[in-house]
């Protein structure tokens, strides 16, 4: 079983293998010649057929390279114009297959009913407390928005840098917004659960006024005149925010050129994928929810470590404007909390069409926290609750099988569901769909080579990487997205006869399938381990758009636990 911390890279790593381009002679001769050549010529063309994994005659080869050539001249083109990382590409992904039409009917946001909260002597007492209890301390005016900020502002000053998952404090944005919310709660024009509720946003996100560093070096000082869609909606529903928050370097780990962002549980361990700043500050109670994103497992990975419950959205939900941009076909963004209820406040404000992301669609999010799950019909992976977990993973395996017998008093018909086949739909051999996409968005860094200036430099690292995908043939790239769109539909079969699926977080194939599909997941603490008293999760996922069945069965799952209510001591109240 590999540790959360692990995942995202090994998850990285395991799709570049597919790459085949791990011998010399990549980047050794050819690369060299590649860059020293005026032209293409046919002897040149005899060793790009090897990364290519093809072969011709000399006849064939002479033939070609008039065409190479003119090619190459057009390549020089192009790469004379500066494209900012913001333009996406005239393609779009769809991840939806002939199914059911999208909800249109939209009801009003039912929250669960209201938990009696009373005001505590100290204020710092409520730091962990979920978005539903600080919207029923502000609705009632017990707690100011301003007091609320002032709090969770002194409690990231007072222990971001031992966590390092702050990039920049937004202060005076804050405070501005808070004494706004105020006046507005004060005067009878309450907006709804997240009106004066501080949250924070993983620096990926711009906000006029501050840096937005993508967690990398060669970006450290970038500052933005754009306000990301997911910051806009935010600030409509009357959320304040008080942070841009870290991420490992361009959306990969927990490594950033500030260093590397704890896990609040083990100050040992980095705290995982690269949502890290918002998962380690959720949890460690530093404000009341935060935005991460997740393009392979950058949601999941981190929220497991650190024991947050989050929602990675169906793709094509929630507006990416704004956004750096690393995979346009697979990145999501979408929120890390406290509760999965909480997730579903912060889903209902930030989801729909802007007019500005084209692949996001007009779809209804209807919650009702009252509702319960009758109706809703579950599922279980249960070959990955069966599995061997080596070694390391006993106790994890454990808790796995614990949450699926709370499941089965919840929901007493569960059926067995099982992916594709991984040898019909091999995830490593697709995997290089994100890694050309990368590529491109960060062409410039690579051509610059800026790229020396990220901390991590290893073979799985983004240099290497962006260096390696510059050589996957586009022919390759479109091939592995027309097995996509089987894979779409395989997975929409293995889900036909369920609206949800409970599953190990880390199910084989799970996070490459579900994210190259653009399927929802939501993941909740499940238990915490003897040996150093870290976090485990499970997860939920379900058909495109039916976020709100995934979330609630979730809900009710959490519901009968109580693992989302601890709290790493080190963080408690001052």
């Amino acid at each position: 079983m590999p540790s959360p911390h692990a995942l995202d890279r090994r998850a990285f790593m395991a799709y570049f293998s597919g790459l085949g381009l791990g011998g010399t002679l990549f980047p050794g001769v050819l690369w060299a010649r590649l860059q020293d050549a005026q032209t293409i010529t046919a002897d040149l063309l005899d060793e790009a057929e090897k990364v290519a994994g093809l072969e011709f005659t000399e006849e064939e080869r002479e033939l070609m390279v008039q065409s190479l050539n003119r090619n190459l001249e057009g390549f020089k083109q192009l790469r004379a114009i500066a494209i900012p990382n913001q333009v996406r590409p005239a393609l779009s992904f769809d991840p939806a297959v002939p199914m059911a039409a999208l909800p249109r009917e939209r009801r009003p946001l039912v929250a669960s009913r209201p938990a009696r909260v009373r005001r505590p002597a100290n204020l710092e007492a409520i730091a962990f407390r979920p978005v539903t209890e600080l919207a029923e301390l502000v609705r009632t005016r017990q707690v100011t928005a301003t007091e609320l900020t002032q709090m969770y502002l002194a409690r990231l000053k007072r222990h971001g840098p031992t966590l390092e998952c702050v990039i920049e404090l937004t202060e005076a944005r804050a405070l501005r917004q808070a004494a706004e919310a105020d006046a507005e709660i004060t005067a009878g024009r309450y907006r709804g659960p997240l009106h004066g509720i501080p949250w924070g946003a993983k620096d990926l996100l711009a906000v006029r006024d501050y840096r937005t560093t993508w967690g990398a070096k060669p970006y450290e000082d970038q500052r933005l005149d754009d306000e990301a869609t997911v910051v806009q909606r935010l600030d409509a529903a009357g959320a304040v925010l008080v942070a841009k928050l870290t991420l490992g370097a361009l959306a990969m780990g927990d490594v950033w050129y500030g260093g590397t962002t704890k896990n609040p549980w083990n100050l040992e361990q980095g705290s995982s994928g690269s949502s890290a700043g918002s998962a380690a500050a959720t949890v460690a109670g530093l404000l009341g929810f935060a935005i991460g994103s997740e393009t392979l497992g950058s949601i999941v990975s981190p929220a497991t470590r650190c024991g947050a419950s989050a929602l990675r959205p169906t793709f094509g939900w929630v507006s990416r404007a704004g956004a750096m941009a690393l995979s346009w076909s697979m990145d999501k963004l979408g929120p890390l909390c406290r509760t999965v209820e909480d997730c579903a406040l912060v889903m209902d404000a930030i989801h729909g069409p802007d007019g500005k992301d084209p692949t996001v669609r007009d779809a209804a999010f209807n919650w009702d926290g009252t509702a319960g799950i009758a109706g809703i019909r579950v599922g279980y992976l249960a070959s990955a609750f069966d599995r061997d977990r080596g070694d390391n993973g006993a106790e994890w395996g454990a808790f796995d099988r614990q949450a699926l017998d709370t499941m089965r008093r919840l929901a007493p018909a569960m059926v067995t569901v099982e992916l594709p086949d991984e040898d019909a739909y091999p995830p490593s051999a697709m995997g290089f769909i994100l890694g050309v996409e990368a590529a491109a968005a960060f062409d410039e860094l690579t051509r610059s080579n800026r790229d020396d200036l990220l901390v991590r430099q290893g073979r799985g690292a983004w240099p290497n990487s962006f260096r390696a995908s510059h050589f996957v043939p586009a022919v390759e790239y479109v091939n592995a997205n027309r097995l996509r769109t089987l894979l779409m539909r395989a997975m929409d079969e293995a889900l036909a006869e369920v609206d949800v699926v409970i599953t190990p977080s880390y199910a084989p194939r799970l996070l490459q399938y579900t994210n190259l599909t653009g399927h929802p997941a939501v993941v909740v603490p499940n238990g915490f381990r003897a040996e150093d008293g870290t976090p485990t999760s499970i997860s939920f996922i379900g058909h495109l758009f039916g976020d709100a069945k995934v979330l609630a069965v979730a809900k009710a799952w959490q519901d009968t636990t109580d693992f989302h209510t601890r709290h790493p001591g080190a963080f408690a109240a001052g």
